[in-house]
């Protein structure tokens, strides 16, 4: 006989009873085995060269859908939503982002449309001798003569520009930033351009890398940083002496604004302050602002949420300032905000009209639709006086389908001392 084999302390069967063991082979006992599942799958990511498919797929389709549009002669006058997908395939961080801002102009700025008529009459509003402009490149130039001429000058205004001797180096390196920026399109920047706004002479780096010749790209992504980065007082400089003037050469030439300057003017409005002071006031105190350029500015207002006391101060300035045609597209995208303006600025609305009572001029019908705007807006803010002195406007200044609106608004109007003024009358 040969040896029994040993069988392992975890092989050896466990000791049960005999009730137990009988009850174990008539029924079927589960297992503890219990299956776990994964509570989320793996994100699936699509490659490069699949995403082109789609989009050149996506591309076809859409030109088929215009084609069809054309083909069924849809008027111009109707809004349709356009959207434009791009050839290249980008890695920053911030190309989701301009992805959807694409969309947004498509809905807010390619429907833009000019009348030609409301373009020759604010043309007659213009001054016809409009402020010089002037740019980054003419306050250095005048900087350095004077520094040339009284080299123990020191300034002492703390937004004034302060030149300094730079280093050979320095400049150098700024000029291959300027080479960069002339061609940039899209992807990553000069560490050196991003770190301009925290230095003290920014506006004399900012000079070296000549922002007269940036592409519009590069544009936007400087006034992203500067906008971010300088004070409200510096990127007002910025935006007054770099992207205004950028602005108003590219829709002088183009007769349209680029997409990324329209992006940039979008950004700028993150400084609210800064964007007034710097954009929109200088624009209407040139005298000489286009119905196209109104239109466009307008429409990056109308579309995005500015504070309260910005546009009311800002609509105080407008009402007070030489009128343009210009003024009345901004009035009443401001008008219809629907803010809860203060009695001074609605009072300062009320003079800016009642100025036209002896003009002898033909107002352009922009202004009788702001007088509109205005009277639906605020005609509860008003005094009967004022309302009084509205009504007597409206014989002196009038529009054959505008006018019975502001006279019907202003005669049911209930005004802001209409509970002292109903007394006197039932005491007469």
């Amino acid at each position: 006989m040969g040896k029994t084999k040993k069988l392992k302390p975890s092989e050896t069967a466990l000791k049960v009873s005999l009730e137990q063991d009988i009850y174990n082979m008539k029924f079927v006992t589960s297992k503890n085995r219990t299956k776990v599942k994964e509570s989320q799958e793996e994100e699936q990511f699509v490659d490069s060269t699949l995403s082109r498919k789609i989009l050149s797929a996506a591309r076809k389709q859409q030109r088929e859908l215009e084609e069809d549009f054309e083909d069924a002669g849809t008027s111009n006058n109707k809004k349709t939503q356009v959207v434009k997908l791009d050839d290249g395939m980008h890695s920053d961080s911030d190309e989701s982002a301009e992805e959807e801002d694409t969309l947004e102009q498509d809905i807010f700025y390619e429907n833009i449309t000019i009348n030609e008529d409301d373009e020759k009459a604010i043309e007659k509003f213009m001054s016809h001798n409009p402020l010089p402009q002037r740019t980054l490149a003419d306050i250095i130039m005048e900087k350095i003569t004077q520094k040339q001429t009284e080299l123990d000058t020191h300034f002492s205004d703390v937004g004034s520009l302060q030149l300094q001797d730079l280093d050979p180096r320095i400049k150098a390196m700024y000029e291959g930033v300027r080479d960069v920026l002339k061609k940039y399109r899209t992807g990553k920047l000069p560490k050196a351009f991003k770190i301009i706004p925290n230095l003290r002479n920014w506006e004399q780096i900012l000079y070296i890398t000549d922002p007269i010749s940036w592409s519009a790209a590069a544009m936007y992504q400087g006034t992203r940083i500067f906008t971010s980065n300088l004070k409200e007082n510096m990127a007002q400089r910025f935006f007054n002496l770099v992207l205004l003037p950028r602005v108003r050469d590219d829709l002088a030439e183009y007769k349209r604004l680029n997409f990324h300057l329209y992006q940039a003017l979008r950004k700028a409005l993150y400084k609210p302050g800064a964007f007034m002071k710097g954009i929109l006031l200088p624009l209407l105190e040139s005298g000489n602002c286009t119905l196209r350029e109104a239109i466009i500015v307008g429409s990056v207002i109308a579309k995005n949420s500015i504070p309260m006391l910005h546009s009311s101060a800002t609509m105080l300035k407008i009402a007070e300032m030489d009128y343009t045609g210009a003024n009345s597209i901004f009035l009443r995208i401001f008008l219809d905000k629907k803010y809860a303006l203060p009695y001074r600025v609605v009072d300062a609305l009320v003079f800016h009209f009642l100025r036209f009572e002896r003009d002898q001029r033909e107002l352009p019908v922009l202004w009788h639709q702001a007088f509109l705007t205005f009277v639906q807006r605020y005609k509860a803010d008003i005094s009967t006086e004022q309302r009084d002195a509205l009504l007597e406007l409206l014989k002196k200044q009038h529009h054959h389908t505008i006018t019975a609106e502001i006279r019907r608004e202003l005669q049911h109007a209930k005004c802001r001392d209409a509970e002292d003024a109903e007394p006197k009358m039932d005491f007469d």
